[in-house]
């Protein structure tokens, strides 16, 4: 597994500026956001010159792209909203290539209009399932036309909660352009250890296959979120489970600040490289 983090951990509005402070900290991979080339997180345009700049800032730094951030709210309650939310996507997949990933990363979304991760009552009826659905099924003609995945992440505000929705949705989509970013402490808030490593567990066997990106944050002991290494997640378990799940790509991490990240990339780098790593 290479080791990576969200670009926009480090602040800069400039490629070389941004991908050079990862790997300083570092990382060798990203998941990258336009707000890092200085334009909004969710672009309609995005000049060549631009895109250009991203690829050749990873190839100086020697960070790849791992991917590239296209979420926007797929389960707005206005459609107007999710319609301009796929215009960037559009913007963002024509792009990717050229930058250096095929892989977006997507938000399934919530019935909350102003907040697009946080939960709402009406995530779980069948009308959110179904708008989402279909945001995700044009999102996929999107994919196919420029040749990129589109990554989803259970995440419990989210439409798709729970990694046996993740599998319903690839189930009725049928499209192999569906890939997942699996995120272990997205998948329980308080738990003992037992029931963590069973929940762990479960999800990445069931979506194994699917796994495109692993996610690295925490959770504390009270449930909320935390840095990688300062909560109760059993990592080595976590990493266990992705290693005999076949997992081979990035183990990207986030929710954390500029400051803490080489404290981050030790602790990661210890297990993922150490003397004990598989």
């Amino acid at each position: 597994m290479k080791l990576g983090i969200f670009a926009k951990t480090f602040a800069g509005s400039d490629p070389h500026t941004v991908l050079s402070a990862a790997r300083d900290a570092g990382y060798t991979a990203v998941q990258y956001n336009w707000a890092c080339s200085g334009l909004d997180a969710l672009p309609q345009q995005i000049p060549s010159a631009l895109v250009d700049g991203v690829r050749l800032a990873g190839q100086a730094a020697a960070v790849e792209i791992s991917a590239v951030s296209a979420t926007y709210n797929m389960a707005h309650p206005d459609a107007s909203v999710r319609h301009r939310g796929l215009a960037a996507l559009r913007a963002i997949a024509a792009a990717a290539p050229a930058m250096g990933t095929r892989l977006l990363t997507l938000c399934t979304g919530s019935r909350d209009a102003a907040d697009q991760w946080r939960f709402h009552p009406e995530n779980s009826s069948e009308e959110a399932w179904i708008v989402m659905r279909e945001s995700m099924a044009a999102a996929i003609e999107i994919a196919e036309l420029y040749n990129v995945d589109l990554g989803i992440e259970p995440e419990l505000a989210n439409i798709v909660s729970t990694p046996a929705l993740a599998h319903r949705l690839i189930a009725e989509l049928q499209s192999p352009r569906l890939r997942i970013v699996l995120d272990a402490a997205n998948l329980f808030e308080a738990a003992s250890l037992a029931e963590q490593r069973e929940i762990v567990s479960r999800g990445i066997d069931l979506l194994a296959g699917r796994i495109s990106i692993a996610h690295a944050k925490d959770r504390s002991a009270g449930g909320r979120f935390t840095f990688a290494g300062n909560g109760v997640l059993d990592y080595p378990h976590y990493l266990d489970c992705l290693r005999r799940g076949g997992f081979t790509g990035p183990l990207i991490t986030h929710g954390l600040s500029e400051g803490e990240a080489p404290r981050v990339a030790r602790f990661l780098s210890g297990l993922l490289f150490g003397p004990s790593a598989q």
